[in-house]
């Protein structure tokens, strides 16, 4: 790929921190005095704002002028004011290719029920004036509730309730026992993502307990094929408030991933039962409380009167296996992808994976690497990236080698809206596909088909949008380019004793078929537990909503009391942090749209406090 020179700063770094200081107090007065000409002067035409929390209660990205002066007037509602650069962050001048250059900014700032942490980049309009292409705004910790860490960090543990003589093992023993208390929350699933949820749940006081059908957390990493290594970089999978150590390696083996969540659960103080299973559920709607039945590993049934309930066993729910004619005849073993674990296999095992995403090379090439003659049957066009281009070029500037503080990455990352970030992924697709041009043509010249997405947004399109396979080359798509696992592009028929007839008649003798075929919505997962009342209730989940937000997951699940936990190990845990929030708001009776706090539950009518019912109306 051919470079360029570095462009020539439009200004000194030493000037960013005045220009973007004058911004925030400017921001400031704007928003203090309800003026929304002022606000409109600050913002490019085409700008963005994005807010979390701190506006309405909900997740929002106003884009436009028109559409940001209607959520500056909602901020004024809530009270957002004393807009200030964050102290020891300087303001850097950036050049983010595509992207013009400009200054990013971390800043502070309060609502009337809590403080704030956001994202300011600013760019020299046509004018020459410094205006705001994106801003983001979060709402962090509540007033009088703040996280108890740093300076909020208990003196001791136990702090309250413990008995005369207890020390820190009797109290978490009763703790996790909820046998004199009824947990405000119960998360179901201790993946990373349950566990995310209930550590920032934790760390808000709310009492939380984490039941799990496996008989010890992060069973569902160890479970799965001998071979699996993480994709992502260490610098990106950190769960929260407890960075994996210095001398982690980049991927992450799935049993070293295991060990580390079981880990984290105790260093956390999370309470959790596993080998616990859900045998039946109600949801009051007059009380606005849960009645949870579950049956422990000891063959004991409790019955638990949560106000929540998270459901956090992954984005990728129910198991998606196709049927079809001749499979309880084949005479070899018939698998869906969740189900291989790898293992040995003879020398020369005929073996068929059906779907060409992640998981169908990854099998593919464990298969390969144990022996067996594989050939990979591809429905559709996959995108396909290198590990070693694609990564540096989507992660490059924020998750590295002694980049930023995880929790400033993740800010940064977020101030991005989804709608730009896909913008933005046309660029990088491009840019990535060149430098891994020898391998897609080795891929094109083996038969394997590949696209760059959908619109050309790479995989970031086709995690959001659907369906589609993408691929996140380790190793496989080389195996295919030389010929060592082979391809077919065709539809099942049927199958037979021996393997399996396609549509266009041509026939394949396999020892071991696995399907690929992906995993129905999440939604389908609460159906399952919950049956199809709270499923119907529920609103669509994942894919972007009008204004480019991911519909109900980490906020408003369409159905009170219930919230959809899930997303890779870098995304749960940036938003299970709001997630938790949105929680200990309800739970605090500071936030009452669009369920009810336990003040209403126990019938004290609570109102909204600190925010406008202006505000609300805007979810």
């Amino acid at each position: 790929m051919t470079t360029v020179d570095e462009p020539t700063p439009v200004v000194p770094t030493g000037d960013a921190t005045s220009i973007a200081g004058q911004w925030l107090r400017d921001f400031t007065r704007a928003m203090d005095s309800v003026d929304l000409g002022a606000v409109e002067l600050l913002f490019l035409s085409d700008g963005w704002w994005r807010d979390l929390l701190s506006v309405t209660w909900d997740f929002r990205t106003l884009h436009g002028m028109e559409a940001i002066q209607e959520i500056a007037k909602c901020g004024t509602d809530a009270g957002l004011t004393k807009f200030a650069l964050t102290k020891g962050k300087t303001p850097q001048v950036v050049s983010r290719d595509p992207s013009p250059e400009s200054i990013e900014a971390f800043f502070d700032f309060e609502t009337r029920v809590g403080q704030g942490r956001g994202v300011v980049r600013l760019t020299l309009d046509v004018d020459g004036m410094w205006k705001a292409w994106t801003l983001l705004t979060t709402l962090q910790d509540l007033h009088g509730h703040e996280q108890a860490r740093r300076t909020h960090r208990p003196a001791h543990v136990p702090e309250n309730g413990a008995s005369p003589g207890d020390n820190w093992s009797d109290w978490r023993q009763r703790a996790s026992e909820f046998t004199q208390s009824e947990p405000q929350v119960v998360v179901v699933g201790s993946g990373h993502g349950g566990l995310a949820v209930a550590a920032n749940l934790s760390l808000f006081g709310i009492d939380t307990l984490i039941i799990e059908q496996n008989a010890r957390i992060g069973d569902n990493w160890r479970m799965r094929y001998h071979s699996l290594v993480l994709h992502d970089p260490i610098w990106a999978d950190h769960l929260p408030y407890l960075p994996f150590p210095e001398s982690w390696p980049v991927h992450t083996p799935k049993d070293k991933l295991a060990d580390w969540l079981e880990l984290y659960a105790v260093a956390m103080d999370l309470n959790f039962w596993t080998g616990t299973q859900i045998l039946d559920s109600s949801y009051d709607d007059a009380r606005n409380v849960w009645t949870l039945q579950v049956r422990r590993s000891d063959g004991t049934v409790r019955t638990l009167h949560p106000a929540h309930v998270v459901l956090a066993t992954g984005v990728h729910g129910e198991t998606q296996v196709p049927q079809f004619e001749g499979m309880k005849n084949f005479g070899g073993r018939l698998l869906h992808s969740s189900e291989y674990t790898g293992g040995d296999l003879s020398p020369g095992t005929r073996a068929i994976v059906v779907g060409a995403g992640n998981s169908g090379h990854d099998i593919a090439e464990d298969l390969h690497r144990s022996g067996a003659d594989v050939t990979l049957i591809q429905r559709s066009s996959t995108y396909v990236m290198t590990q070693k281009n694609g990564l540096p070029t989507l992660f490059g500037s924020l998750f590295y080698e002694g980049g930023p503080p995880v929790e400033d990455a993740d800010l940064l990352g977020a101030s991005f809206p989804y709608s730009l970030a896909l913008e933005r992924a046309v660029h990088q697709t491009r840019v990535i596909a060149d430098m891994d041009r020898d391998l897609l043509e080795g891929l094109k010249r083996a038969g394997f088909r590949t696209d760059l997405g959908i619109n050309g947004g790479g995989g970031l399109s086709k995690i959001l949008f659907g369906p589609g396979s993408y691929y996140l080359d380790v190793g496989c798509s080389q195996l295919i380019a030389d010929g060592k696992v082979k391809v077919a592009h065709a539809s099942v028929e049927r199958l037979t004793e021996t393997g399996i007839i396609f549509d266009d008649g041509t026939r394949l003798d396999a020892d071991i078929v696995v399907f690929a075929t992906g995993y129905k919505s999440m939604r389908e997962t609460a159906r399952r537990l919950f049956g199809d009342e709270l499923a119907d209730r529920c609103d669509p989940l994942w894919g972007l909503n009008s204004e480019g937000e991911i519909n109900s997951m980490w906020r408003n699940s369409g159905h009170p009391g219930f919230w959809f936990m899930g997303g890779p190990l870098y995304i749960a845990r940036f938003y299970s942090r709001y997630l938790a929030l949105q929680i200990q708001a309800l739970e605090r009776g500071i936030f009452i749209h669009p369920a009810v706090s336990s003040a209403s539950r126990s019938g004290s009518g609570t109102e909204l406090v600190g925010q406008s019912s202006k505000g609300a109306e805007l979810n």
